[in-house]
């Protein structure tokens, strides 16, 4: 299981649903994507204005910076391949430094989402975030 995952299981499940809505991270891709409206009616609220509230929080931001790990990892191979192949026909070593540098900004970025998920239990007794359970 990787981070992500491990960590969308470890907060409200209605946010997890949210999160897994906007960016489409749900195991079925046979299935249709929902509409907003399907998506409040499964975790049963009435807007979707907790969710954006939520946006702001640094728990959804944690998230939101393990899923661009997510993408980058997954986008790795491609970009390594177009990286390599111009280093190898241009000898552009400009492109591979670029990729290099912002591979180590997000992994350097973990260590903050760990920092916010160590703290996220003593956040989350005092905040209401109007989500109905």
């Amino acid at each position: 299981m990787n981070e992500l995952e491990k960590y969308l299981k470890s907060i409200n499940w209605k946010k997890e649903q949210y999160f897994r809505w906007k960016f489409n991270l749900f195991y079925d891709k046979s299935k249709p994507e929902k509409t907003e409206e399907e998506l409040m009616k499964k975790t049963e609220v009435r807007t979707m204005n907790s969710f954006y509230n939520w946006e702001k929080s640094s728990e959804y931001k944690a998230l939101l910076n393990l899923y661009m790990d997510y993408r980058a990892t997954q986008d790795f191979e491609e970009i390594y391949d177009l990286i390599s192949q111009r280093a190898k026909e241009q000898g552009n070593e400009k492109d591979i430094k670029l990729f290099l540098q912002l591979k180590k900004e997000i992994k350097d970025n973990r260590k903050i989402v760990k920092e916010i998920f160590e703290k996220q239990d003593d956040d989350d007794e005092v905040e209401d975030d109007d989500l109905e359970i």
